[in-house]
């Protein structure tokens, strides 16, 4: 398993490869079909199985107004990636130049350092400026060039409506926004995690009996205000915990809070990377109109955490030893 900065890497050349190319937010249950149908190709014809991916997100350069907030950073997409059958993984900078090229020359360049036995994308892909290329047009310069294509349908999920609702990472981020995280959790095929530092609060909640651990510089999509159920990861130690997104009402903050209670668990944890897993949605955020009232919903919530706890689920997604000493930066 190997990791390139960009296609001007010096050290990147192969002699054949498959290849899938796209931002892979989230390695969602789309993308993941995607991967095991690519990793079977690659062993099939003894070749590394290739991912160029793009960091930033290409519309954080073109249009940063309509730039989406990341489902996972990009360390954690990278092992993800790994995971599912990626032996190289190639980190193009979303660069200007190589973003204005056309469909026809980014191929080219792709193929001279990559040397494609096979292409495997999913129909909606597009390349090249202004996103022109599509998956017709990869056919087409595949035989020019010298590779199969091989287009994966998408993935649709019942979720008890009238119609079948295609899995992508937009589709997932407007879950997470509306809080149905089980929903996104179901198109991931984990649950969705925020990651963030640790930092000092105002203590109201050990004031309480319920210590939390404030989360600030979140990297990743925050969801919807509210409480919820899930877990959190800090280093190697896991715990259920009880998540709250929102203002704290009963106390007039107005500023929006991300706070975890790690259940079981009782250590300074400040300064560390934490992650949060968030399993299902509890209630809305509202006022109390006592601290006591305040006290005695928490203690509800923490029960029904517990009573998810069955099927919560704690991915560990980083490989280095170091992964979590101090506040890591979003990459």
């Amino acid at each position: 398993m190997r990791i390139f900065q960009g296609l001007d890497d010096f050290e990147l050349s192969l002699d054949g490869s498959v290849l899938t190319i796209g931002n892979f937010d989230g390695v969602h249950r789309g993308h993941q079909q995607l991967l095991a149908q690519g990793a079977l190709f690659a062993a099939d014809r003894n070749v590394p199985f290739v991912a160029l991916t793009f960091e930033p997100h290409p519309l954080a350069v073109l249009r940063p107004e309509h730039a989406p907030p990341s489902l996972m950073r990009l360390d954690d997409k990278t092992d993800m990636l790994f995971r599912h059958g990626v032996d190289i993984v190639v980190i193009a900078r979303s660069d200007p130049a190589l973003l204005g090229l056309e469909p026809e020359r980014f191929i080219e360049r792709v193929v001279e350092k990559l040397r494609p036995l096979h292409i495997v994308e999913g129909s909606n892909f597009g390349f090249g400026r202004g996103r022109k290329g599509n998956p017709d047009t990869l056919r087409e310069l595949g035989q020019r060039f010298g590779f199969d294509v091989c287009i994966i349908d998408p993935v649709r999920l019942d979720f008890g409506g009238n119609d079948l609702v295609t899995v992508s990472s937009s589709m997932i981020r407007k879950l997470i926004s509306e809080h149905f995280v089980h929903r996104a959790a179901l198109a991931l095929g984990r649950p969705h995690t925020l990651v963030g530092s640790v930092v000092s609060g105002a203590g109201r909640g050990r004031g309480m009996g319920f210590p939390t651990a404030n989360i600030a510089e979140a990297c990743t999509l925050v969801p919807a205000e509210g409480v919820y159920a899930g877990a959190a990861r800090i280093g190697t130690t896991k715990s259920l915990a009880g998540i709250s997104i929102g203002t704290n009402p009963t106390f007039g903050d107005g500023e929006r809070k991300i706070e975890a209670h790690l259940i079981d668990f009782d250590h300074d944890v400040s300064g560390q990377l934490i992650h949060l897993e968030f399993g299902t949605w509890i209630r809305p955020q509202r006022r109390f109109d006592s601290t006591e009232a305040l006290v005695a919903q928490i203690a509800s919530d923490i029960e029904a955490v517990r009573a998810h706890g069955a099927t919560a689920i704690v991915t560990p997604f980083r490989r280095r030893a170091d992964d979590d000493e101090g506040i890591s930066k979003c990459l």
